[in-house]
């Protein structure tokens, strides 16, 4: 049996089949408060992690959601608590350095480039710091926040770095265009108690892992989506709690995807600008050589940027 298929609790040993980075089951009861959308048809409520490795992998399936259905939902992000600690001894990953071999696996599942030498190099002893991070970053700017989430992403799934230290933390929020003063304060002040109640909510809502999506219409009608799944499962979602809406047209020629999205994976590009694989990647390829958009090749995939 692979390490993908074995059946433990250890969060960090994503089901990739399922798409579920799994936490332990909590004896708390499950909120019935119905949950209802108020400025826009959809509300989606996003439970995840920072270093869910399940939920780098459906970002190409989020960036399209945003730009076909963006207008008609509000996202609301919740930290899920993936990693509090190592103190997590069960089945085949018990150790930070074994996590190095299932990221790469991952990697390949999901068609997404991951460099796992993270957990043998410089391995993140737990995942509430970017999380905490993530909240503060929320208090100034909701956008800003999301922007910065991505970046930590890119920097510890793709350039290994270690996203609990301060120092990366920072760049992720000067990138962001964050206020770093005002960042630090909230970090080590409002943001950690937002966080706990983050936790909270997640086990009222009977929430065992991420990504975790719930969504709800202005009637009070919810869905609930777990684990990385296709497109379609998003749209079909949308479609069935509003289904007078219509996917907004978007441009899909390179340089607008770059515009709206600077940093692309492969995977991301061919989904976005809807071209089959071979035909996407030589574009890229074609695009780099000519100086147009920059490279970082990583042992499991390619990753492209404006330059």
């Amino acid at each position: 049996m692979s390490d993908l298929s074995h059946q433990i609790y250890n969060p960090m040993l994503c089901d990739v089949e399922s798409g579920v980075c799994s936490i332990p089951e909590s004896n708390s009861g499950i909120n019935e408060n119905r949950l209802t959308a108020e400025q826009k048809p959809i509300k989606i409520i996003y439970f995840t992690d920072p270093i869910c490795s399940s939920c780098w992998g459906i970002e190409p399936q989020m960036r399209k959601l945003k730009l076909e259905y963006g207008p008609i939902f509000d996202m609301e992000y919740r930290m899920g608590g993936l990693l509090p600690d190592w103190n997590y001894q069960s089945g085949k990953i018990n150790k930070a350095s074994d996590v190095a071999h299932h990221w790469d696996e991952v990697s390949v599942y999901y068609d997404m480039p991951i460099d796992g030498n993270i957990w043998l190099e410089d391995p993140l002893h737990s995942s509430y710091p970017p999380s905490v991070a993530f909240i503060a970053a929320a208090f100034q700017s909701k956008e800003k926040a999301v922007t910065m989430l991505r970046d930590l992403r890119e920097m510890v799934f793709l350039k290994k770095q270690n996203i609990t230290k301060w120092e990366h933390i920072r760049e992720a929020a000067t990138q962001s265009k964050l206020d770093i003063d005002q960042l630090k304060t909230d970090y080590e002040n409002g943001a950690m108690l937002r966080f706990k109640e983050d936790l909270a909510y997640a086990q009222s809502l009977g929430v065992r892992g991420f990504p975790t999506f719930i969504f709800a219409n202005a009637d009070g009608l919810q869905e609930k989506l777990y684990g990385a799944k296709p497109y379609e499962a998003f749209e079909n979602i949308i479609l069935k709690l509003a289904p007078l809406v219509q996917a907004k047209n978007y441009k899909t020629d390179w340089n607008s995807l770059f515009e709206i999205y600077p940093t692309l994976s492969s995977r991301e590009f061919a989904e976005l600008s809807n071209m089959n694989r071979s035909e996407s990647d030589n574009l890229l390829q074609a695009l780099f050589e000519q100086g147009i958009i920059g490279k970082l090749e990583i042992k499991n995939g390619k990753f492209w940027h404006r330059v």
